[in-house]
């Protein structure tokens, strides 16, 4: 049976049906082991972790272990919900941005290690396009295009890592082009649907606090769950 991938945060997922009605299995790969939620339609991966107490720092996530076992589920494409900061004063938190390209200068992970393997690294069009449709089905706005910059994390960035980045990019997080990467050297279409949930460090004078991350991705989290709602009825 063929199944939507989906790979969120649990804040994000907190009283979602994709959560509290899914059945959870213990995987493992020849990458490690990951959690994998499912229903009939999905199967949802909890990048942090399924406990606030045993929380995975962003550096520390096994991507390879997460979306290997995606593709053993048999998920066809996956969506990745990640949360952002924006580095534009114009992408206000509260904002949808779904990017078409992104930016890392640290190194992301490999399923290649005996072989030289090399891909053109990119986000799925039609995943893109699709969560687009499913927004826009909402009623929801969403900025149709941008570039994603990742950081290794765990700590922020200074004030004037943000003003650099600012020149080439539109959103800053941590996961999202490590998971592209992955999804694409194992053959799975992905994009992401990413939620502005605070101004990047610097942008404003107020300083930049966890707790207000934490909150702008709570205020979010019901739009990004009618997004995906949707996108499973083009899915099918």
């Amino acid at each position: 049976m063929e199944r939507l991938g989906i790979i969120s945060t649990g804040l994000m997922m907190a009283d979602s049906d994709l959560l509290k009605k899914s059945t959870a299995r213990a995987m493992k790969n020849e990458f490690g082991k990951a959690d994998v939620f499912i229903t009939d339609k999905t199967a949802l991966i909890l990048r942090h972790g399924n406990s606030p107490q045993n929380y995975i720092l962003p550096h520390l996530i096994n991507h390879r272990a997460n979306i290997k076992a995606l593709k053993d589920i048999g998920v066809t494409e996956i969506v990745g919900v990640n949360s952002t900061g924006s580095l534009k004063k114009r992408l206000r938190p509260g904002m949808i941005i779904v990017p078409d390209d992104f930016i890392t200068l640290t190194a992301t992970p490999t399923i290649h290690h005996k072989s030289a393997v090399h891909i053109v690294p990119s986000l799925n069009e039609a995943v893109r396009q699709k969560i687009i449709k499913a927004a826009l089905g909402n009623k929801i706005k969403v900025v149709r295009k941008g570039t994603y910059w990742q950081t290794q994390g765990p700590r922020l960035e200074t004030k004037v890592e943000i003003k650099m980045m600012a020149r080439f990019a539109d959103v800053v997080g941590m996961t999202m082009a490590n998971e592209a990467v992955i999804a694409q050297e194992l053959e799975i279409p992905y994009a992401s649907v990413c939620s502005l949930d605070n101004f990047a460090n610097g942008l404003l004078e107020k300083p930049l606090g966890i707790e207000e991350i934490r909150e702008g991705t709570r205020k979010n989290a019901a739009l990004m769950k009618k997004i995906l709602q949707s996108y499973l009825k083009l899915f099918l």
